[in-house]
């Protein structure tokens, strides 16, 4: 059960979440009003923020991809210590049937207790694929949290920038 915020916890809040700006094409949902977001009571000294978060927040970018995978994991996989369960290769498809066959084969991928895959996107004609780009974030979609771990570009003889490395997390025992 969470508790309630503290008054001067709710006011740090308010600082913070001041500093945050839609993305494009989005508008800020209008608060509801509650006893709640009422402002800290004036007997208390205004709080001082940290230094990480009095910096104004332009540089923020939205988190849209997923962690790399850890060094010495992704060396273990460059390496074959660590073995690259399966393969897919995304060349010649559009976005939209990329993205299920991508869903598709982490889903059996993860089924079957791979803990790493490589999945081949290419780069594209002047090296900015479309693939290359959205694959990252497709693979960062909340309904493949519980599967995927993170993200890695794979070794040159893996395929370089044209391929990934993706960490696949245990399949919970159940």
């Amino acid at each position: 059960m969470k508790r309630p915020l503290k008054p001067e916890e709710r006011h740090i809040w308010g600082m913070v979440a001041a500093t945050i700006h839609p993305m494009p094409g989005r508008r800020i949902p209008k608060p509801q009003p509650d006893a709640a977001s009422a402002p800290a009571p004036a007997h208390l000294p205004p709080p001082k923020l940290p230094a990480s978060l009095a910096k104004p927040a332009s540089k923020a970018k939205p988190r849209t991809q997923l962690e790399g995978i850890e060094p010495n994991r992704r060396h273990r996989i460059a390496k074959a210590r660590e073995e690259i369960g399966a393969r897919l290769d995304l060349h010649g498809l559009d976005q939209d049937r990329a993205r299920g066959v991508l869903e598709r084969f982490l889903t059996r991928a993860w089924d079957e207790g791979f803990r790493a895959v490589l999945v081949i996107t290419g780069k594209g004609v002047q090296g900015d694929g479309i693939l290359k780009r959205r694959t990252p974030e497709w693979l960062a979609a909340p309904h493949l949290a519980h599967m995927v771990a993170g993200i890695s570009d794979a070794a040159r003889h893996h395929g370089g920038a044209g391929a990934l490395y993706v960490a696949l997390k245990r399949k919970g025992r159940g």
